[in-house]
């Protein structure tokens, strides 16, 4: 004779050998890898866009340009972090990926000497770091190294003590992660700004380097004639007037920012062209100097 059962159906046990189900789907079916795929490429864009945007505006700032009146896409705005690709930000970002991988990491493995003097001595970082913020303005252009610090120091804190243990609770574990989080937020922003700010310096140092802009025109410009070349062609001609000397500073959706060749960014215009027609341009290349005992 059978026994009764208490629900009345019998539970089939678990699949050995396979993962167990939530009410969302699939944790390791392709649907997951799809939407944790999604997810971090949607973060690393927004990453992108607000370090574009903010080396973009830093950089026509400088210019006394508003980077919003340039009407710049998503992706041409995103595209422009790229600036911020050099050794010192590589190397940087290395050493936090390494810091925040191995910290959280699952694998059984042996506890290091390294890991465990820096969980015994990450309060020591946090301190050089505070100490390089009040150094501000004395170790620029390396400012961004104070906040830097302090993320490091706090991602250090996560590392396991002597006897293998990991720092667990809210106060121990969740805040010191979050406000390494917004260090290295303000380390990324204030890198942005300075590389920003420091591209717009060297490439106002030589305007002649820029590429030329030739404009004709069927009517006169107001362009200065002491810095700016006009020339008068015959009346025959469907643009009679053409102006050289002209540099190009960008250019989006038809209008062209030029300066004269001895263009000084702190106190001379900016001239903006919308080609139409009856103005026409035409680009060329910059002046290039010429090399000690060249012959050209």
């Amino acid at each position: 004779m059978s026994e009764p059962f208490a629900h009345g159906t019998e539970q089939p046990p678990p699949s050995a050998g396979k993962p167990p189900r939530q009410d969302g789907g699939d944790l390791y079916g392709p649907s997951a890898l799809v939407k944790i795929v999604v997810a971090q490429g949607t973060f690393i864009a927004a990453l992108m866009f607000y370090i574009g945007a903010i080396y973009t505006s830093t950089y026509y700032a400088y210019f006394n340009l508003r980077w919003g009146s340039l009407n710049l896409g998503f992706s041409q705005v995103a595209l422009e972090s790229l600036n911020l690709l050099n050794l010192d930000i590589m190397v940087a970002a290395g050493c936090v990926a390494l810091l925040v991988c191995v910290p959280w990491s699952r694998r059984p493995r042996r506890v290091t000497r390294i890991e465990t003097a820096a969980a015994r001595w990450y309060p020591l970082f946090v301190v050089v770091g505070i100490v390089l913020l009040a150094l501000w303005q004395e170790i620029q252009p390396y400012g961004w190294t104070g906040p830097l610090t302090i993320a490091v120091g706090l991602l250090l804190s996560q590392c396991r003590d002597a006897e293998g243990r990991r720092p667990q609770g809210f106060r121990r574990q969740a805040v010191p992660v979050f406000a390494a989080g917004v260090f290295l937020f303000w380390t990324v922003t204030n890198v942005a700004w300075q590389q920003g700010r420091q591209d717009a310096q060297a490439h106002a140092a030589d305007v002649t380097r820029w590429t030329g802009v030739l404009v004709l025109s069927t009517k006169p410009l107001s362009f200065p004639t002491g810095s700016v070349r006009e020339q008068k062609l015959p009346n025959d001609r469907l643009h009679p007037y053409r102006y050289s000397d002209l540099r190009l500073l960008t250019e989006h959706d038809g209008r062209y920012f030029v300066v004269p060749r001895n263009w000084n960014a702190q106190v001379d215009e900016i001239y903006v062209i919308r080609e139409s027609e009856t103005i026409w341009i035409a680009l060329t290349p910059g002046t290039r100097p010429r090399l000690m005992g060249w012959r050209g």
